[in-house]
């Protein structure tokens, strides 16, 4: 596996409710802040307030081998009621992809959060470099990581419809 082939993760769920719920669920920039061991917190930048096309948020992350750093996220696609995506913009470009799609089913929505490593360099970038026998192995962990996040946003959806 190489990062230069921009490695893709998704996690999907079936949660029961109905579909304005869960797409305001996943389109709140906030949700994976509540349950992601690395995202501290987001907000909304440049007068944005809304998940559009042009939105941009900041991220602030933590994790004990990359350290403390801030990321600016640009939305790139909104279908409404169907799915989002968003850019994290490195300092040479696109580092990741990210995006939310739900569907309606026969007895709630699937839902469905999945990322892009790439095309730019990341966090990734000088661990890799570093050892590049090793990329394969640093680039299935970080991806593991992001899977591991995933799911525990899609839990945390699935628990407060559940209420």
């Amino acid at each position: 596996m190489r990062y230069r082939d921009q490695p893709t993760v998704e996690v999907t769920q079936r949660v029961r409710c109905d579909l304005r719920t869960a797409w305001d669920l996943v389109t709140d920039i906030n949700l994976p802040a509540h349950c992601s061991s690395e995202l501290q917190a987001v907000e909304w930048v440049d007068d944005a307030e809304a998940v559009e096309v042009g939105a941009r948020f900041r991220g602030r992350n933590s994790h004990a081998a990359l350290g403390d750093w801030a990321t600016v996220c640009e939305v790139v696609e909104v279908e409404d009621e169907r799915r989002w995506v968003y850019n994290v913009i490195g300092p040479d470009g696109v580092s990741a992809t990210w995006g939310f799609e739900v569907e309606p089913a026969s007895d709630g929505v699937l839902i469905r959060q999945w990322a892009r490593m790439g095309p730019g360099p990341s966090g990734l970038s000088l661990p890799i470099a570093a050892q590049p026998a090793k990329e394969a192995r640093i680039v299935a962990r970080r991806l593991s990581e992001w899977q591991q996040n995933m799911q525990a946003n899609l839990d945390w959806i699935s628990a407060q419809v559940g209420r």
